[in-house]
């Protein structure tokens, strides 16, 4: 089965923005075909920031890399990923491995440990193979180059049907140009507050820590904090940034946020895409709630619902579940206000069902992108919630996936 990612067909951008390089190597960390290992680095240590998972079994190449960016004060040199193994739930020696393969990277480019990233995505409770790793890392310096794009992103893919990258350009001040490039992993364990999904987005525009820190937050919590595949998150989730500075200072400041944000969301919508044996989108947009706060909780409670997207995932127009998810929320709403919609379709207002002669339901639960909308008619606050249906297919690799 196909996903609509992986229909999509997407093309990809062809290079990194300028003042970085990364390369790819095969080193045998997962079985199959492909590159499992990958550094992205910069020409200079260069600000950096990073969101990490919020669970407690947190890998050893995550706290490794946030007491990095801590020590650093928001700067970093090179990140250096590893799919096939988590390097999660592996003790001392996991920490050990994940500091040896940081002190290896550092070795080679001549900078200092804590100048270096890391992370790992695969199976949890696995030790790396990390004499691999070290024999692996010299040749990834040495022929690393700004045109990896592609590679990075299938290096570091797991159950991903497709690579998945973007970018966008905007005007420098001085009348360049400024790219940022987002490159990203996921379609399994993807819930709020970070899934299994490494992100990395790369800019050349200048921007000191802390402010691209901000943006970060800013950009995830409008993305990638408004996905869910499953329900689950991992232990190694992340999404990283680094900015080279090399383009100067962009023309209007606002545009670059803009499209920062816009990068996060494209590849937050390309991971749902992607979900595990999706075969439709799923986005519930909720508007006229009486608060944010609100507004979240009923579009993540409905696009959460095993009912809801298994009803997506057989085209079947039972709106029903969808009330039913909405009802046992705790946010302020009259039921006999509201109004629900798929793809423009009412299907209930106001108490009462609509009517549907011609079957414009059934339709709009078979299309390949749903957009569930639901008016509370209780405030101004709106929220979205991005999701994919659920299939056999889940099922299918999910019970064979550490074999």
């Amino acid at each position: 089965m196909q996903t609509p990612h992986h229909r999509a067909g997407l093309r990809l951008p062809s290079d990194l923005p300028r003042g970085f390089s990364a390369a790819t190597a095969r080193v045998g960390i997962r079985q199959g075909e492909g590159d499992d290992l990958a550094v992205i680095a910069a020409d200079h240590r260069c600000p950096a920031a990073a969101v990490f998972t919020k669970n407690r079994f947190a890998a050893s190449p995550i706290r490794l890399s946030r007491r990095h960016l801590v020590s650093t004060g928001g700067h970093a040199r090179a990140i250096l990923i590893n799919a096939g193994c988590a390097n999660a739930a592996t003790g001392d020696r996991g920490d050990r491995d994940a500091a040896s393969s940081a002190a290896c990277l550092a070795g080679e480019l001549g900078c200092s440990i804590e100048e270096i990233l890391v992370n790992s995505t695969g199976v949890i409770g696995r030790h790396l193979p990390i004499d691999a790793i070290h024999a692996g890392i010299p040749g990834l310096v040495a022929k690393a180059s700004d045109a990896e794009v592609e590679a990075v992103a299938h290096a570091i893919m797991t159950t991903d049907s497709a690579p998945k990258a973007v970018e966008r350009t905007i005007a420098a001040k001085d009348g360049g140009k400024i790219r940022i490039v987002g490159i990203a992993k996921g379609s399994g364990m993807i819930h709020p507050d970070m899934a299994t999904m490494i992100g990395i987005v790369l800019t050349d525009a200048r921007l000191p820590p802390d402010q691209l820190d901000r943006m970060l937050r800013r950009a995830i919590d409008k993305s990638f904090h408004r996905v869910s595949v499953d329900g689950d998150t991992s232990t190694n989730d992340s999404v990283f940034t680094m900015a080279s500075g090399i383009a100067g200072d962009a023309a209007d400041p606002s545009l670059l946020e803009a499209s920062f944000d816009e990068v996060c969301l494209s590849l937050a919508r390309m991971i749902v895409a992607d979900g595990e044996g999706a075969s439709r989108v799923l986005e519930v947009k909720v508007v006229n709630a009486a608060s944010q706060i609100d507004a979240r909780e009923v579009a993540e409670t409905i696009g959460s619902s095993l009912l809801v997207r298994t009803a997506v995932a057989g085209g079947d127009p039972n709106w029903g579940r969808i009330i039913a998810a909405l009802g046992r929320t705790e946010a302020t709403f009259n039921p006999d206000r509201i109004r629900v919609e798929a793809n423009l379709v009412p299907l209930f207002d106001r108490g009462s069902p609509i009517e549907d002669p011609t079957d414009a339901a059934a339709k709009a639960f078979s299309a390949e992108r749903v957009l569930i909308g639901i008016d509370l008619a209780a405030g101004t606050a709106t929220e979205t919630y991005l999701t994919c249906d659920l299939t056999a297919e889940y099922v299918r690799i999910n019970a064979d996936y550490s074999s």
